[in-house]
């Protein structure tokens, strides 16, 4: 029996608002290598004994990492560059639960959390860094140990693909989770609606930074959930166990944008105490800016490191 679009892994993979393309790999190539080809550099080699590839050299690099023989050959100046810095070990958590399966966009949240958090595993391990992955509804759904290699994007694509998520998030015991299988520094990218107690979910956040681990929370949330734009008598559909509701969206709206920027400012509040870098990303948003949040974040984390250094 054919699957069903539902049934497929990459159904995804297919939004109206991006090319046609067949699969994840090659959408987040396209959309990785399209949005760092106009970077005047890379903010992610570091440098150790293993070589791996040279590039042109840029005011402001580090004359010690200059390649004398090419330059005498080619007369231009080259930096090498080395792995061993750039194996951050980074651990993708993926909100995959009912909730996360409501959008009326080109992708729902799930499906945009999904392709967003492939992208940023594609250049992670692009850079020779290390990316896992966490899926998780009520309880962890699937995980994935951290690799570098290439190869390891098909197996981050599949792991994401859950056909009958579960209902309620248990947003602390995942986090306490996510905490054991990550001993090591390194960096955790959450992508969720965080549709949960706040209270909880700081104190799961607080247990990742205890362990000195730097931490993005993508707040992954649909316009509709932002702006309440329903008139007229209709129908809510309970998620996560919630009961249906029939009413007129009028007599909602200013109470429940009340309580969603109350809520909104807590966590933000929160996140910023904790020193924890948080956004909150629209189903709308065009994908490179994931893409730019995170890089911007990864070259301001080397420039404290840089003046270190140089005093």
């Amino acid at each position: 029996m054919a699957k069903t679009d539902r049934e497929d892994p990459k159904r995804f993979l297919h939004p109206k608002t991006i090319a046609r393309i067949s699969s994840l790999d090659v959408r987040a190539q396209q959309v990785v290598e399209g949005y760092i080809s106009g970077l005047h550099r890379s903010p992610f080699f570091g440098h150790s004994v293993e070589f791996v590839q040279h590039r042109e050299y840029v005011p402001g690099d580090d004359i010690r990492y200059l390649d004398w023989k090419a330059w005498s050959k080619t007369d231009k100046f080259f930096i090498k560059q080395f792995e061993a810095e750039t194996n951050t070990r980074t651990q993708i958590v993926v909100d995959v639960s009912e909730s996360m399966h409501y959008g009326r966009g080109p992708l729902n949240k799930y499906e945009y959390a999904c392709t967003a958090a492939s992208c940023l595993a594609y250049l992670l391990m692009k850079q020779q860094d290390s990316a896992g992955l966490l899926a998780f509804d009520s309880d962890v759904r699937q995980m994935l140990p951290s690799r570098s290699s290439q190869s390891h994007l098909d197996a981050f694509i599949r792991t994401l693909h859950v056909s009958k998520p579960k209902e309620k998030t248990d947003i602390f015991k995942i986090l306490r989770r996510v905490t054991e299988a990550t001993p090591q520094r390194g960096m955790v990218l959450i992508f969720s609606d965080l549709l949960v107690d706040r209270e909880p979910l700081i104190k799961g956040l607080e247990m990742l930074r205890h362990r000195r681990q730097d931490v993005m929370v993508f707040h992954i949330l649909d316009d509709d959930e932002l702006t309440f734009p329903f008139s007229g008598t209709t129908r809510f559909e309970g998620l996560e166990d919630l009961p249906h509701l029939l009413c007129d969206p009028k007599s909602l709206r200013d109470g429940y944008l009340e309580a969603l920027e109350e809520y909104l400012v807590e966590v933000r509040r929160g996140c910023s105490k904790l020193g924890i870098d948080y956004s909150i990303v629209r189903t709308s948003d065009y994908l490179d800016a994931i893409l730019s949040r995170f890089l911007h974040h990864r070259m301001s984390l080397r420039g404290p490191a840089k003046t270190r250094a140089q005093g």
